[in-house]
């Protein structure tokens, strides 16, 4: 496993092995000696082709998130709302899938994202605290502030996060 570190303090990615055959392949998802962090909750989701989900995070019981693709593939985004950090306001986007094997782990205080490039995505998140429906809110995903580059050619969306607040309106709660 090789871990890559981005310009985002705590943001890493694990570039994990696959062991392959004619069968099919084996990969390890998740070895706890690599992280500081502890992941008392997992969750799935799955989605069709062009759903855009986020950009979704807990205020005051943040969570960090290992974001893995089981299946398909997604353009990820994780916004820095960490009012005391130095990449504040910005944001990260990867190409997450099955084929690239690739996981990344999310430093408490981000929103989070993403947009499916493939029909069938299943993503698993370990989360390190309980989700807390109180703390949750979101970020509008086509926020001007932010200007994310999503591949979106038409979207799939829901009313909740359509109705999603902007990073600016976000920075008066924090």
């Amino acid at each position: 496993m090789k871990i890559i570190k981005t310009k985002f303090k705590g943001l890493l990615i694990y570039d994990k092995k696959s062991f392959k055959d004619k069968r099919g392949y084996f990969r390890e998802l998740y070895i706890k000696k690599h992280f500081k962090t502890t992941f008392p909750f997992d969750v799935m989701s799955f989605s069709k082709k062009n759903v855009l989900r986020g950009l979704h995070l807990q205020q005051s019981n943040p969570q960090a998130k290992l974001i893995t693709v089981l299946s398909g593939k997604v353009f990820d985004v994780c916004v820095d709302c960490r009012k005391n950090s130095k990449t504040f306001g910005k944001h990260y986007s990867i190409i997450l899938s099955d084929k690239n094997n690739k996981s990344l782990l999310i430093p408490a205080g981000f929103a989070h994202g993403f947009y499916t490039l493939a029909n069938r995505t299943i993503l698993h998140y370990k989360c390190s605290k309980y989700r807390h429906a109180k703390s949750e809110t979101g970020i509008i995903w086509n926020d001007k502030d932010l200007k994310i580059k999503w591949p979106a050619r038409k979207i799939i969306i829901s009313k909740k996060d359509n109705n999603n607040i902007s990073f600016r309106d976000f920075k008066k709660l924090i």
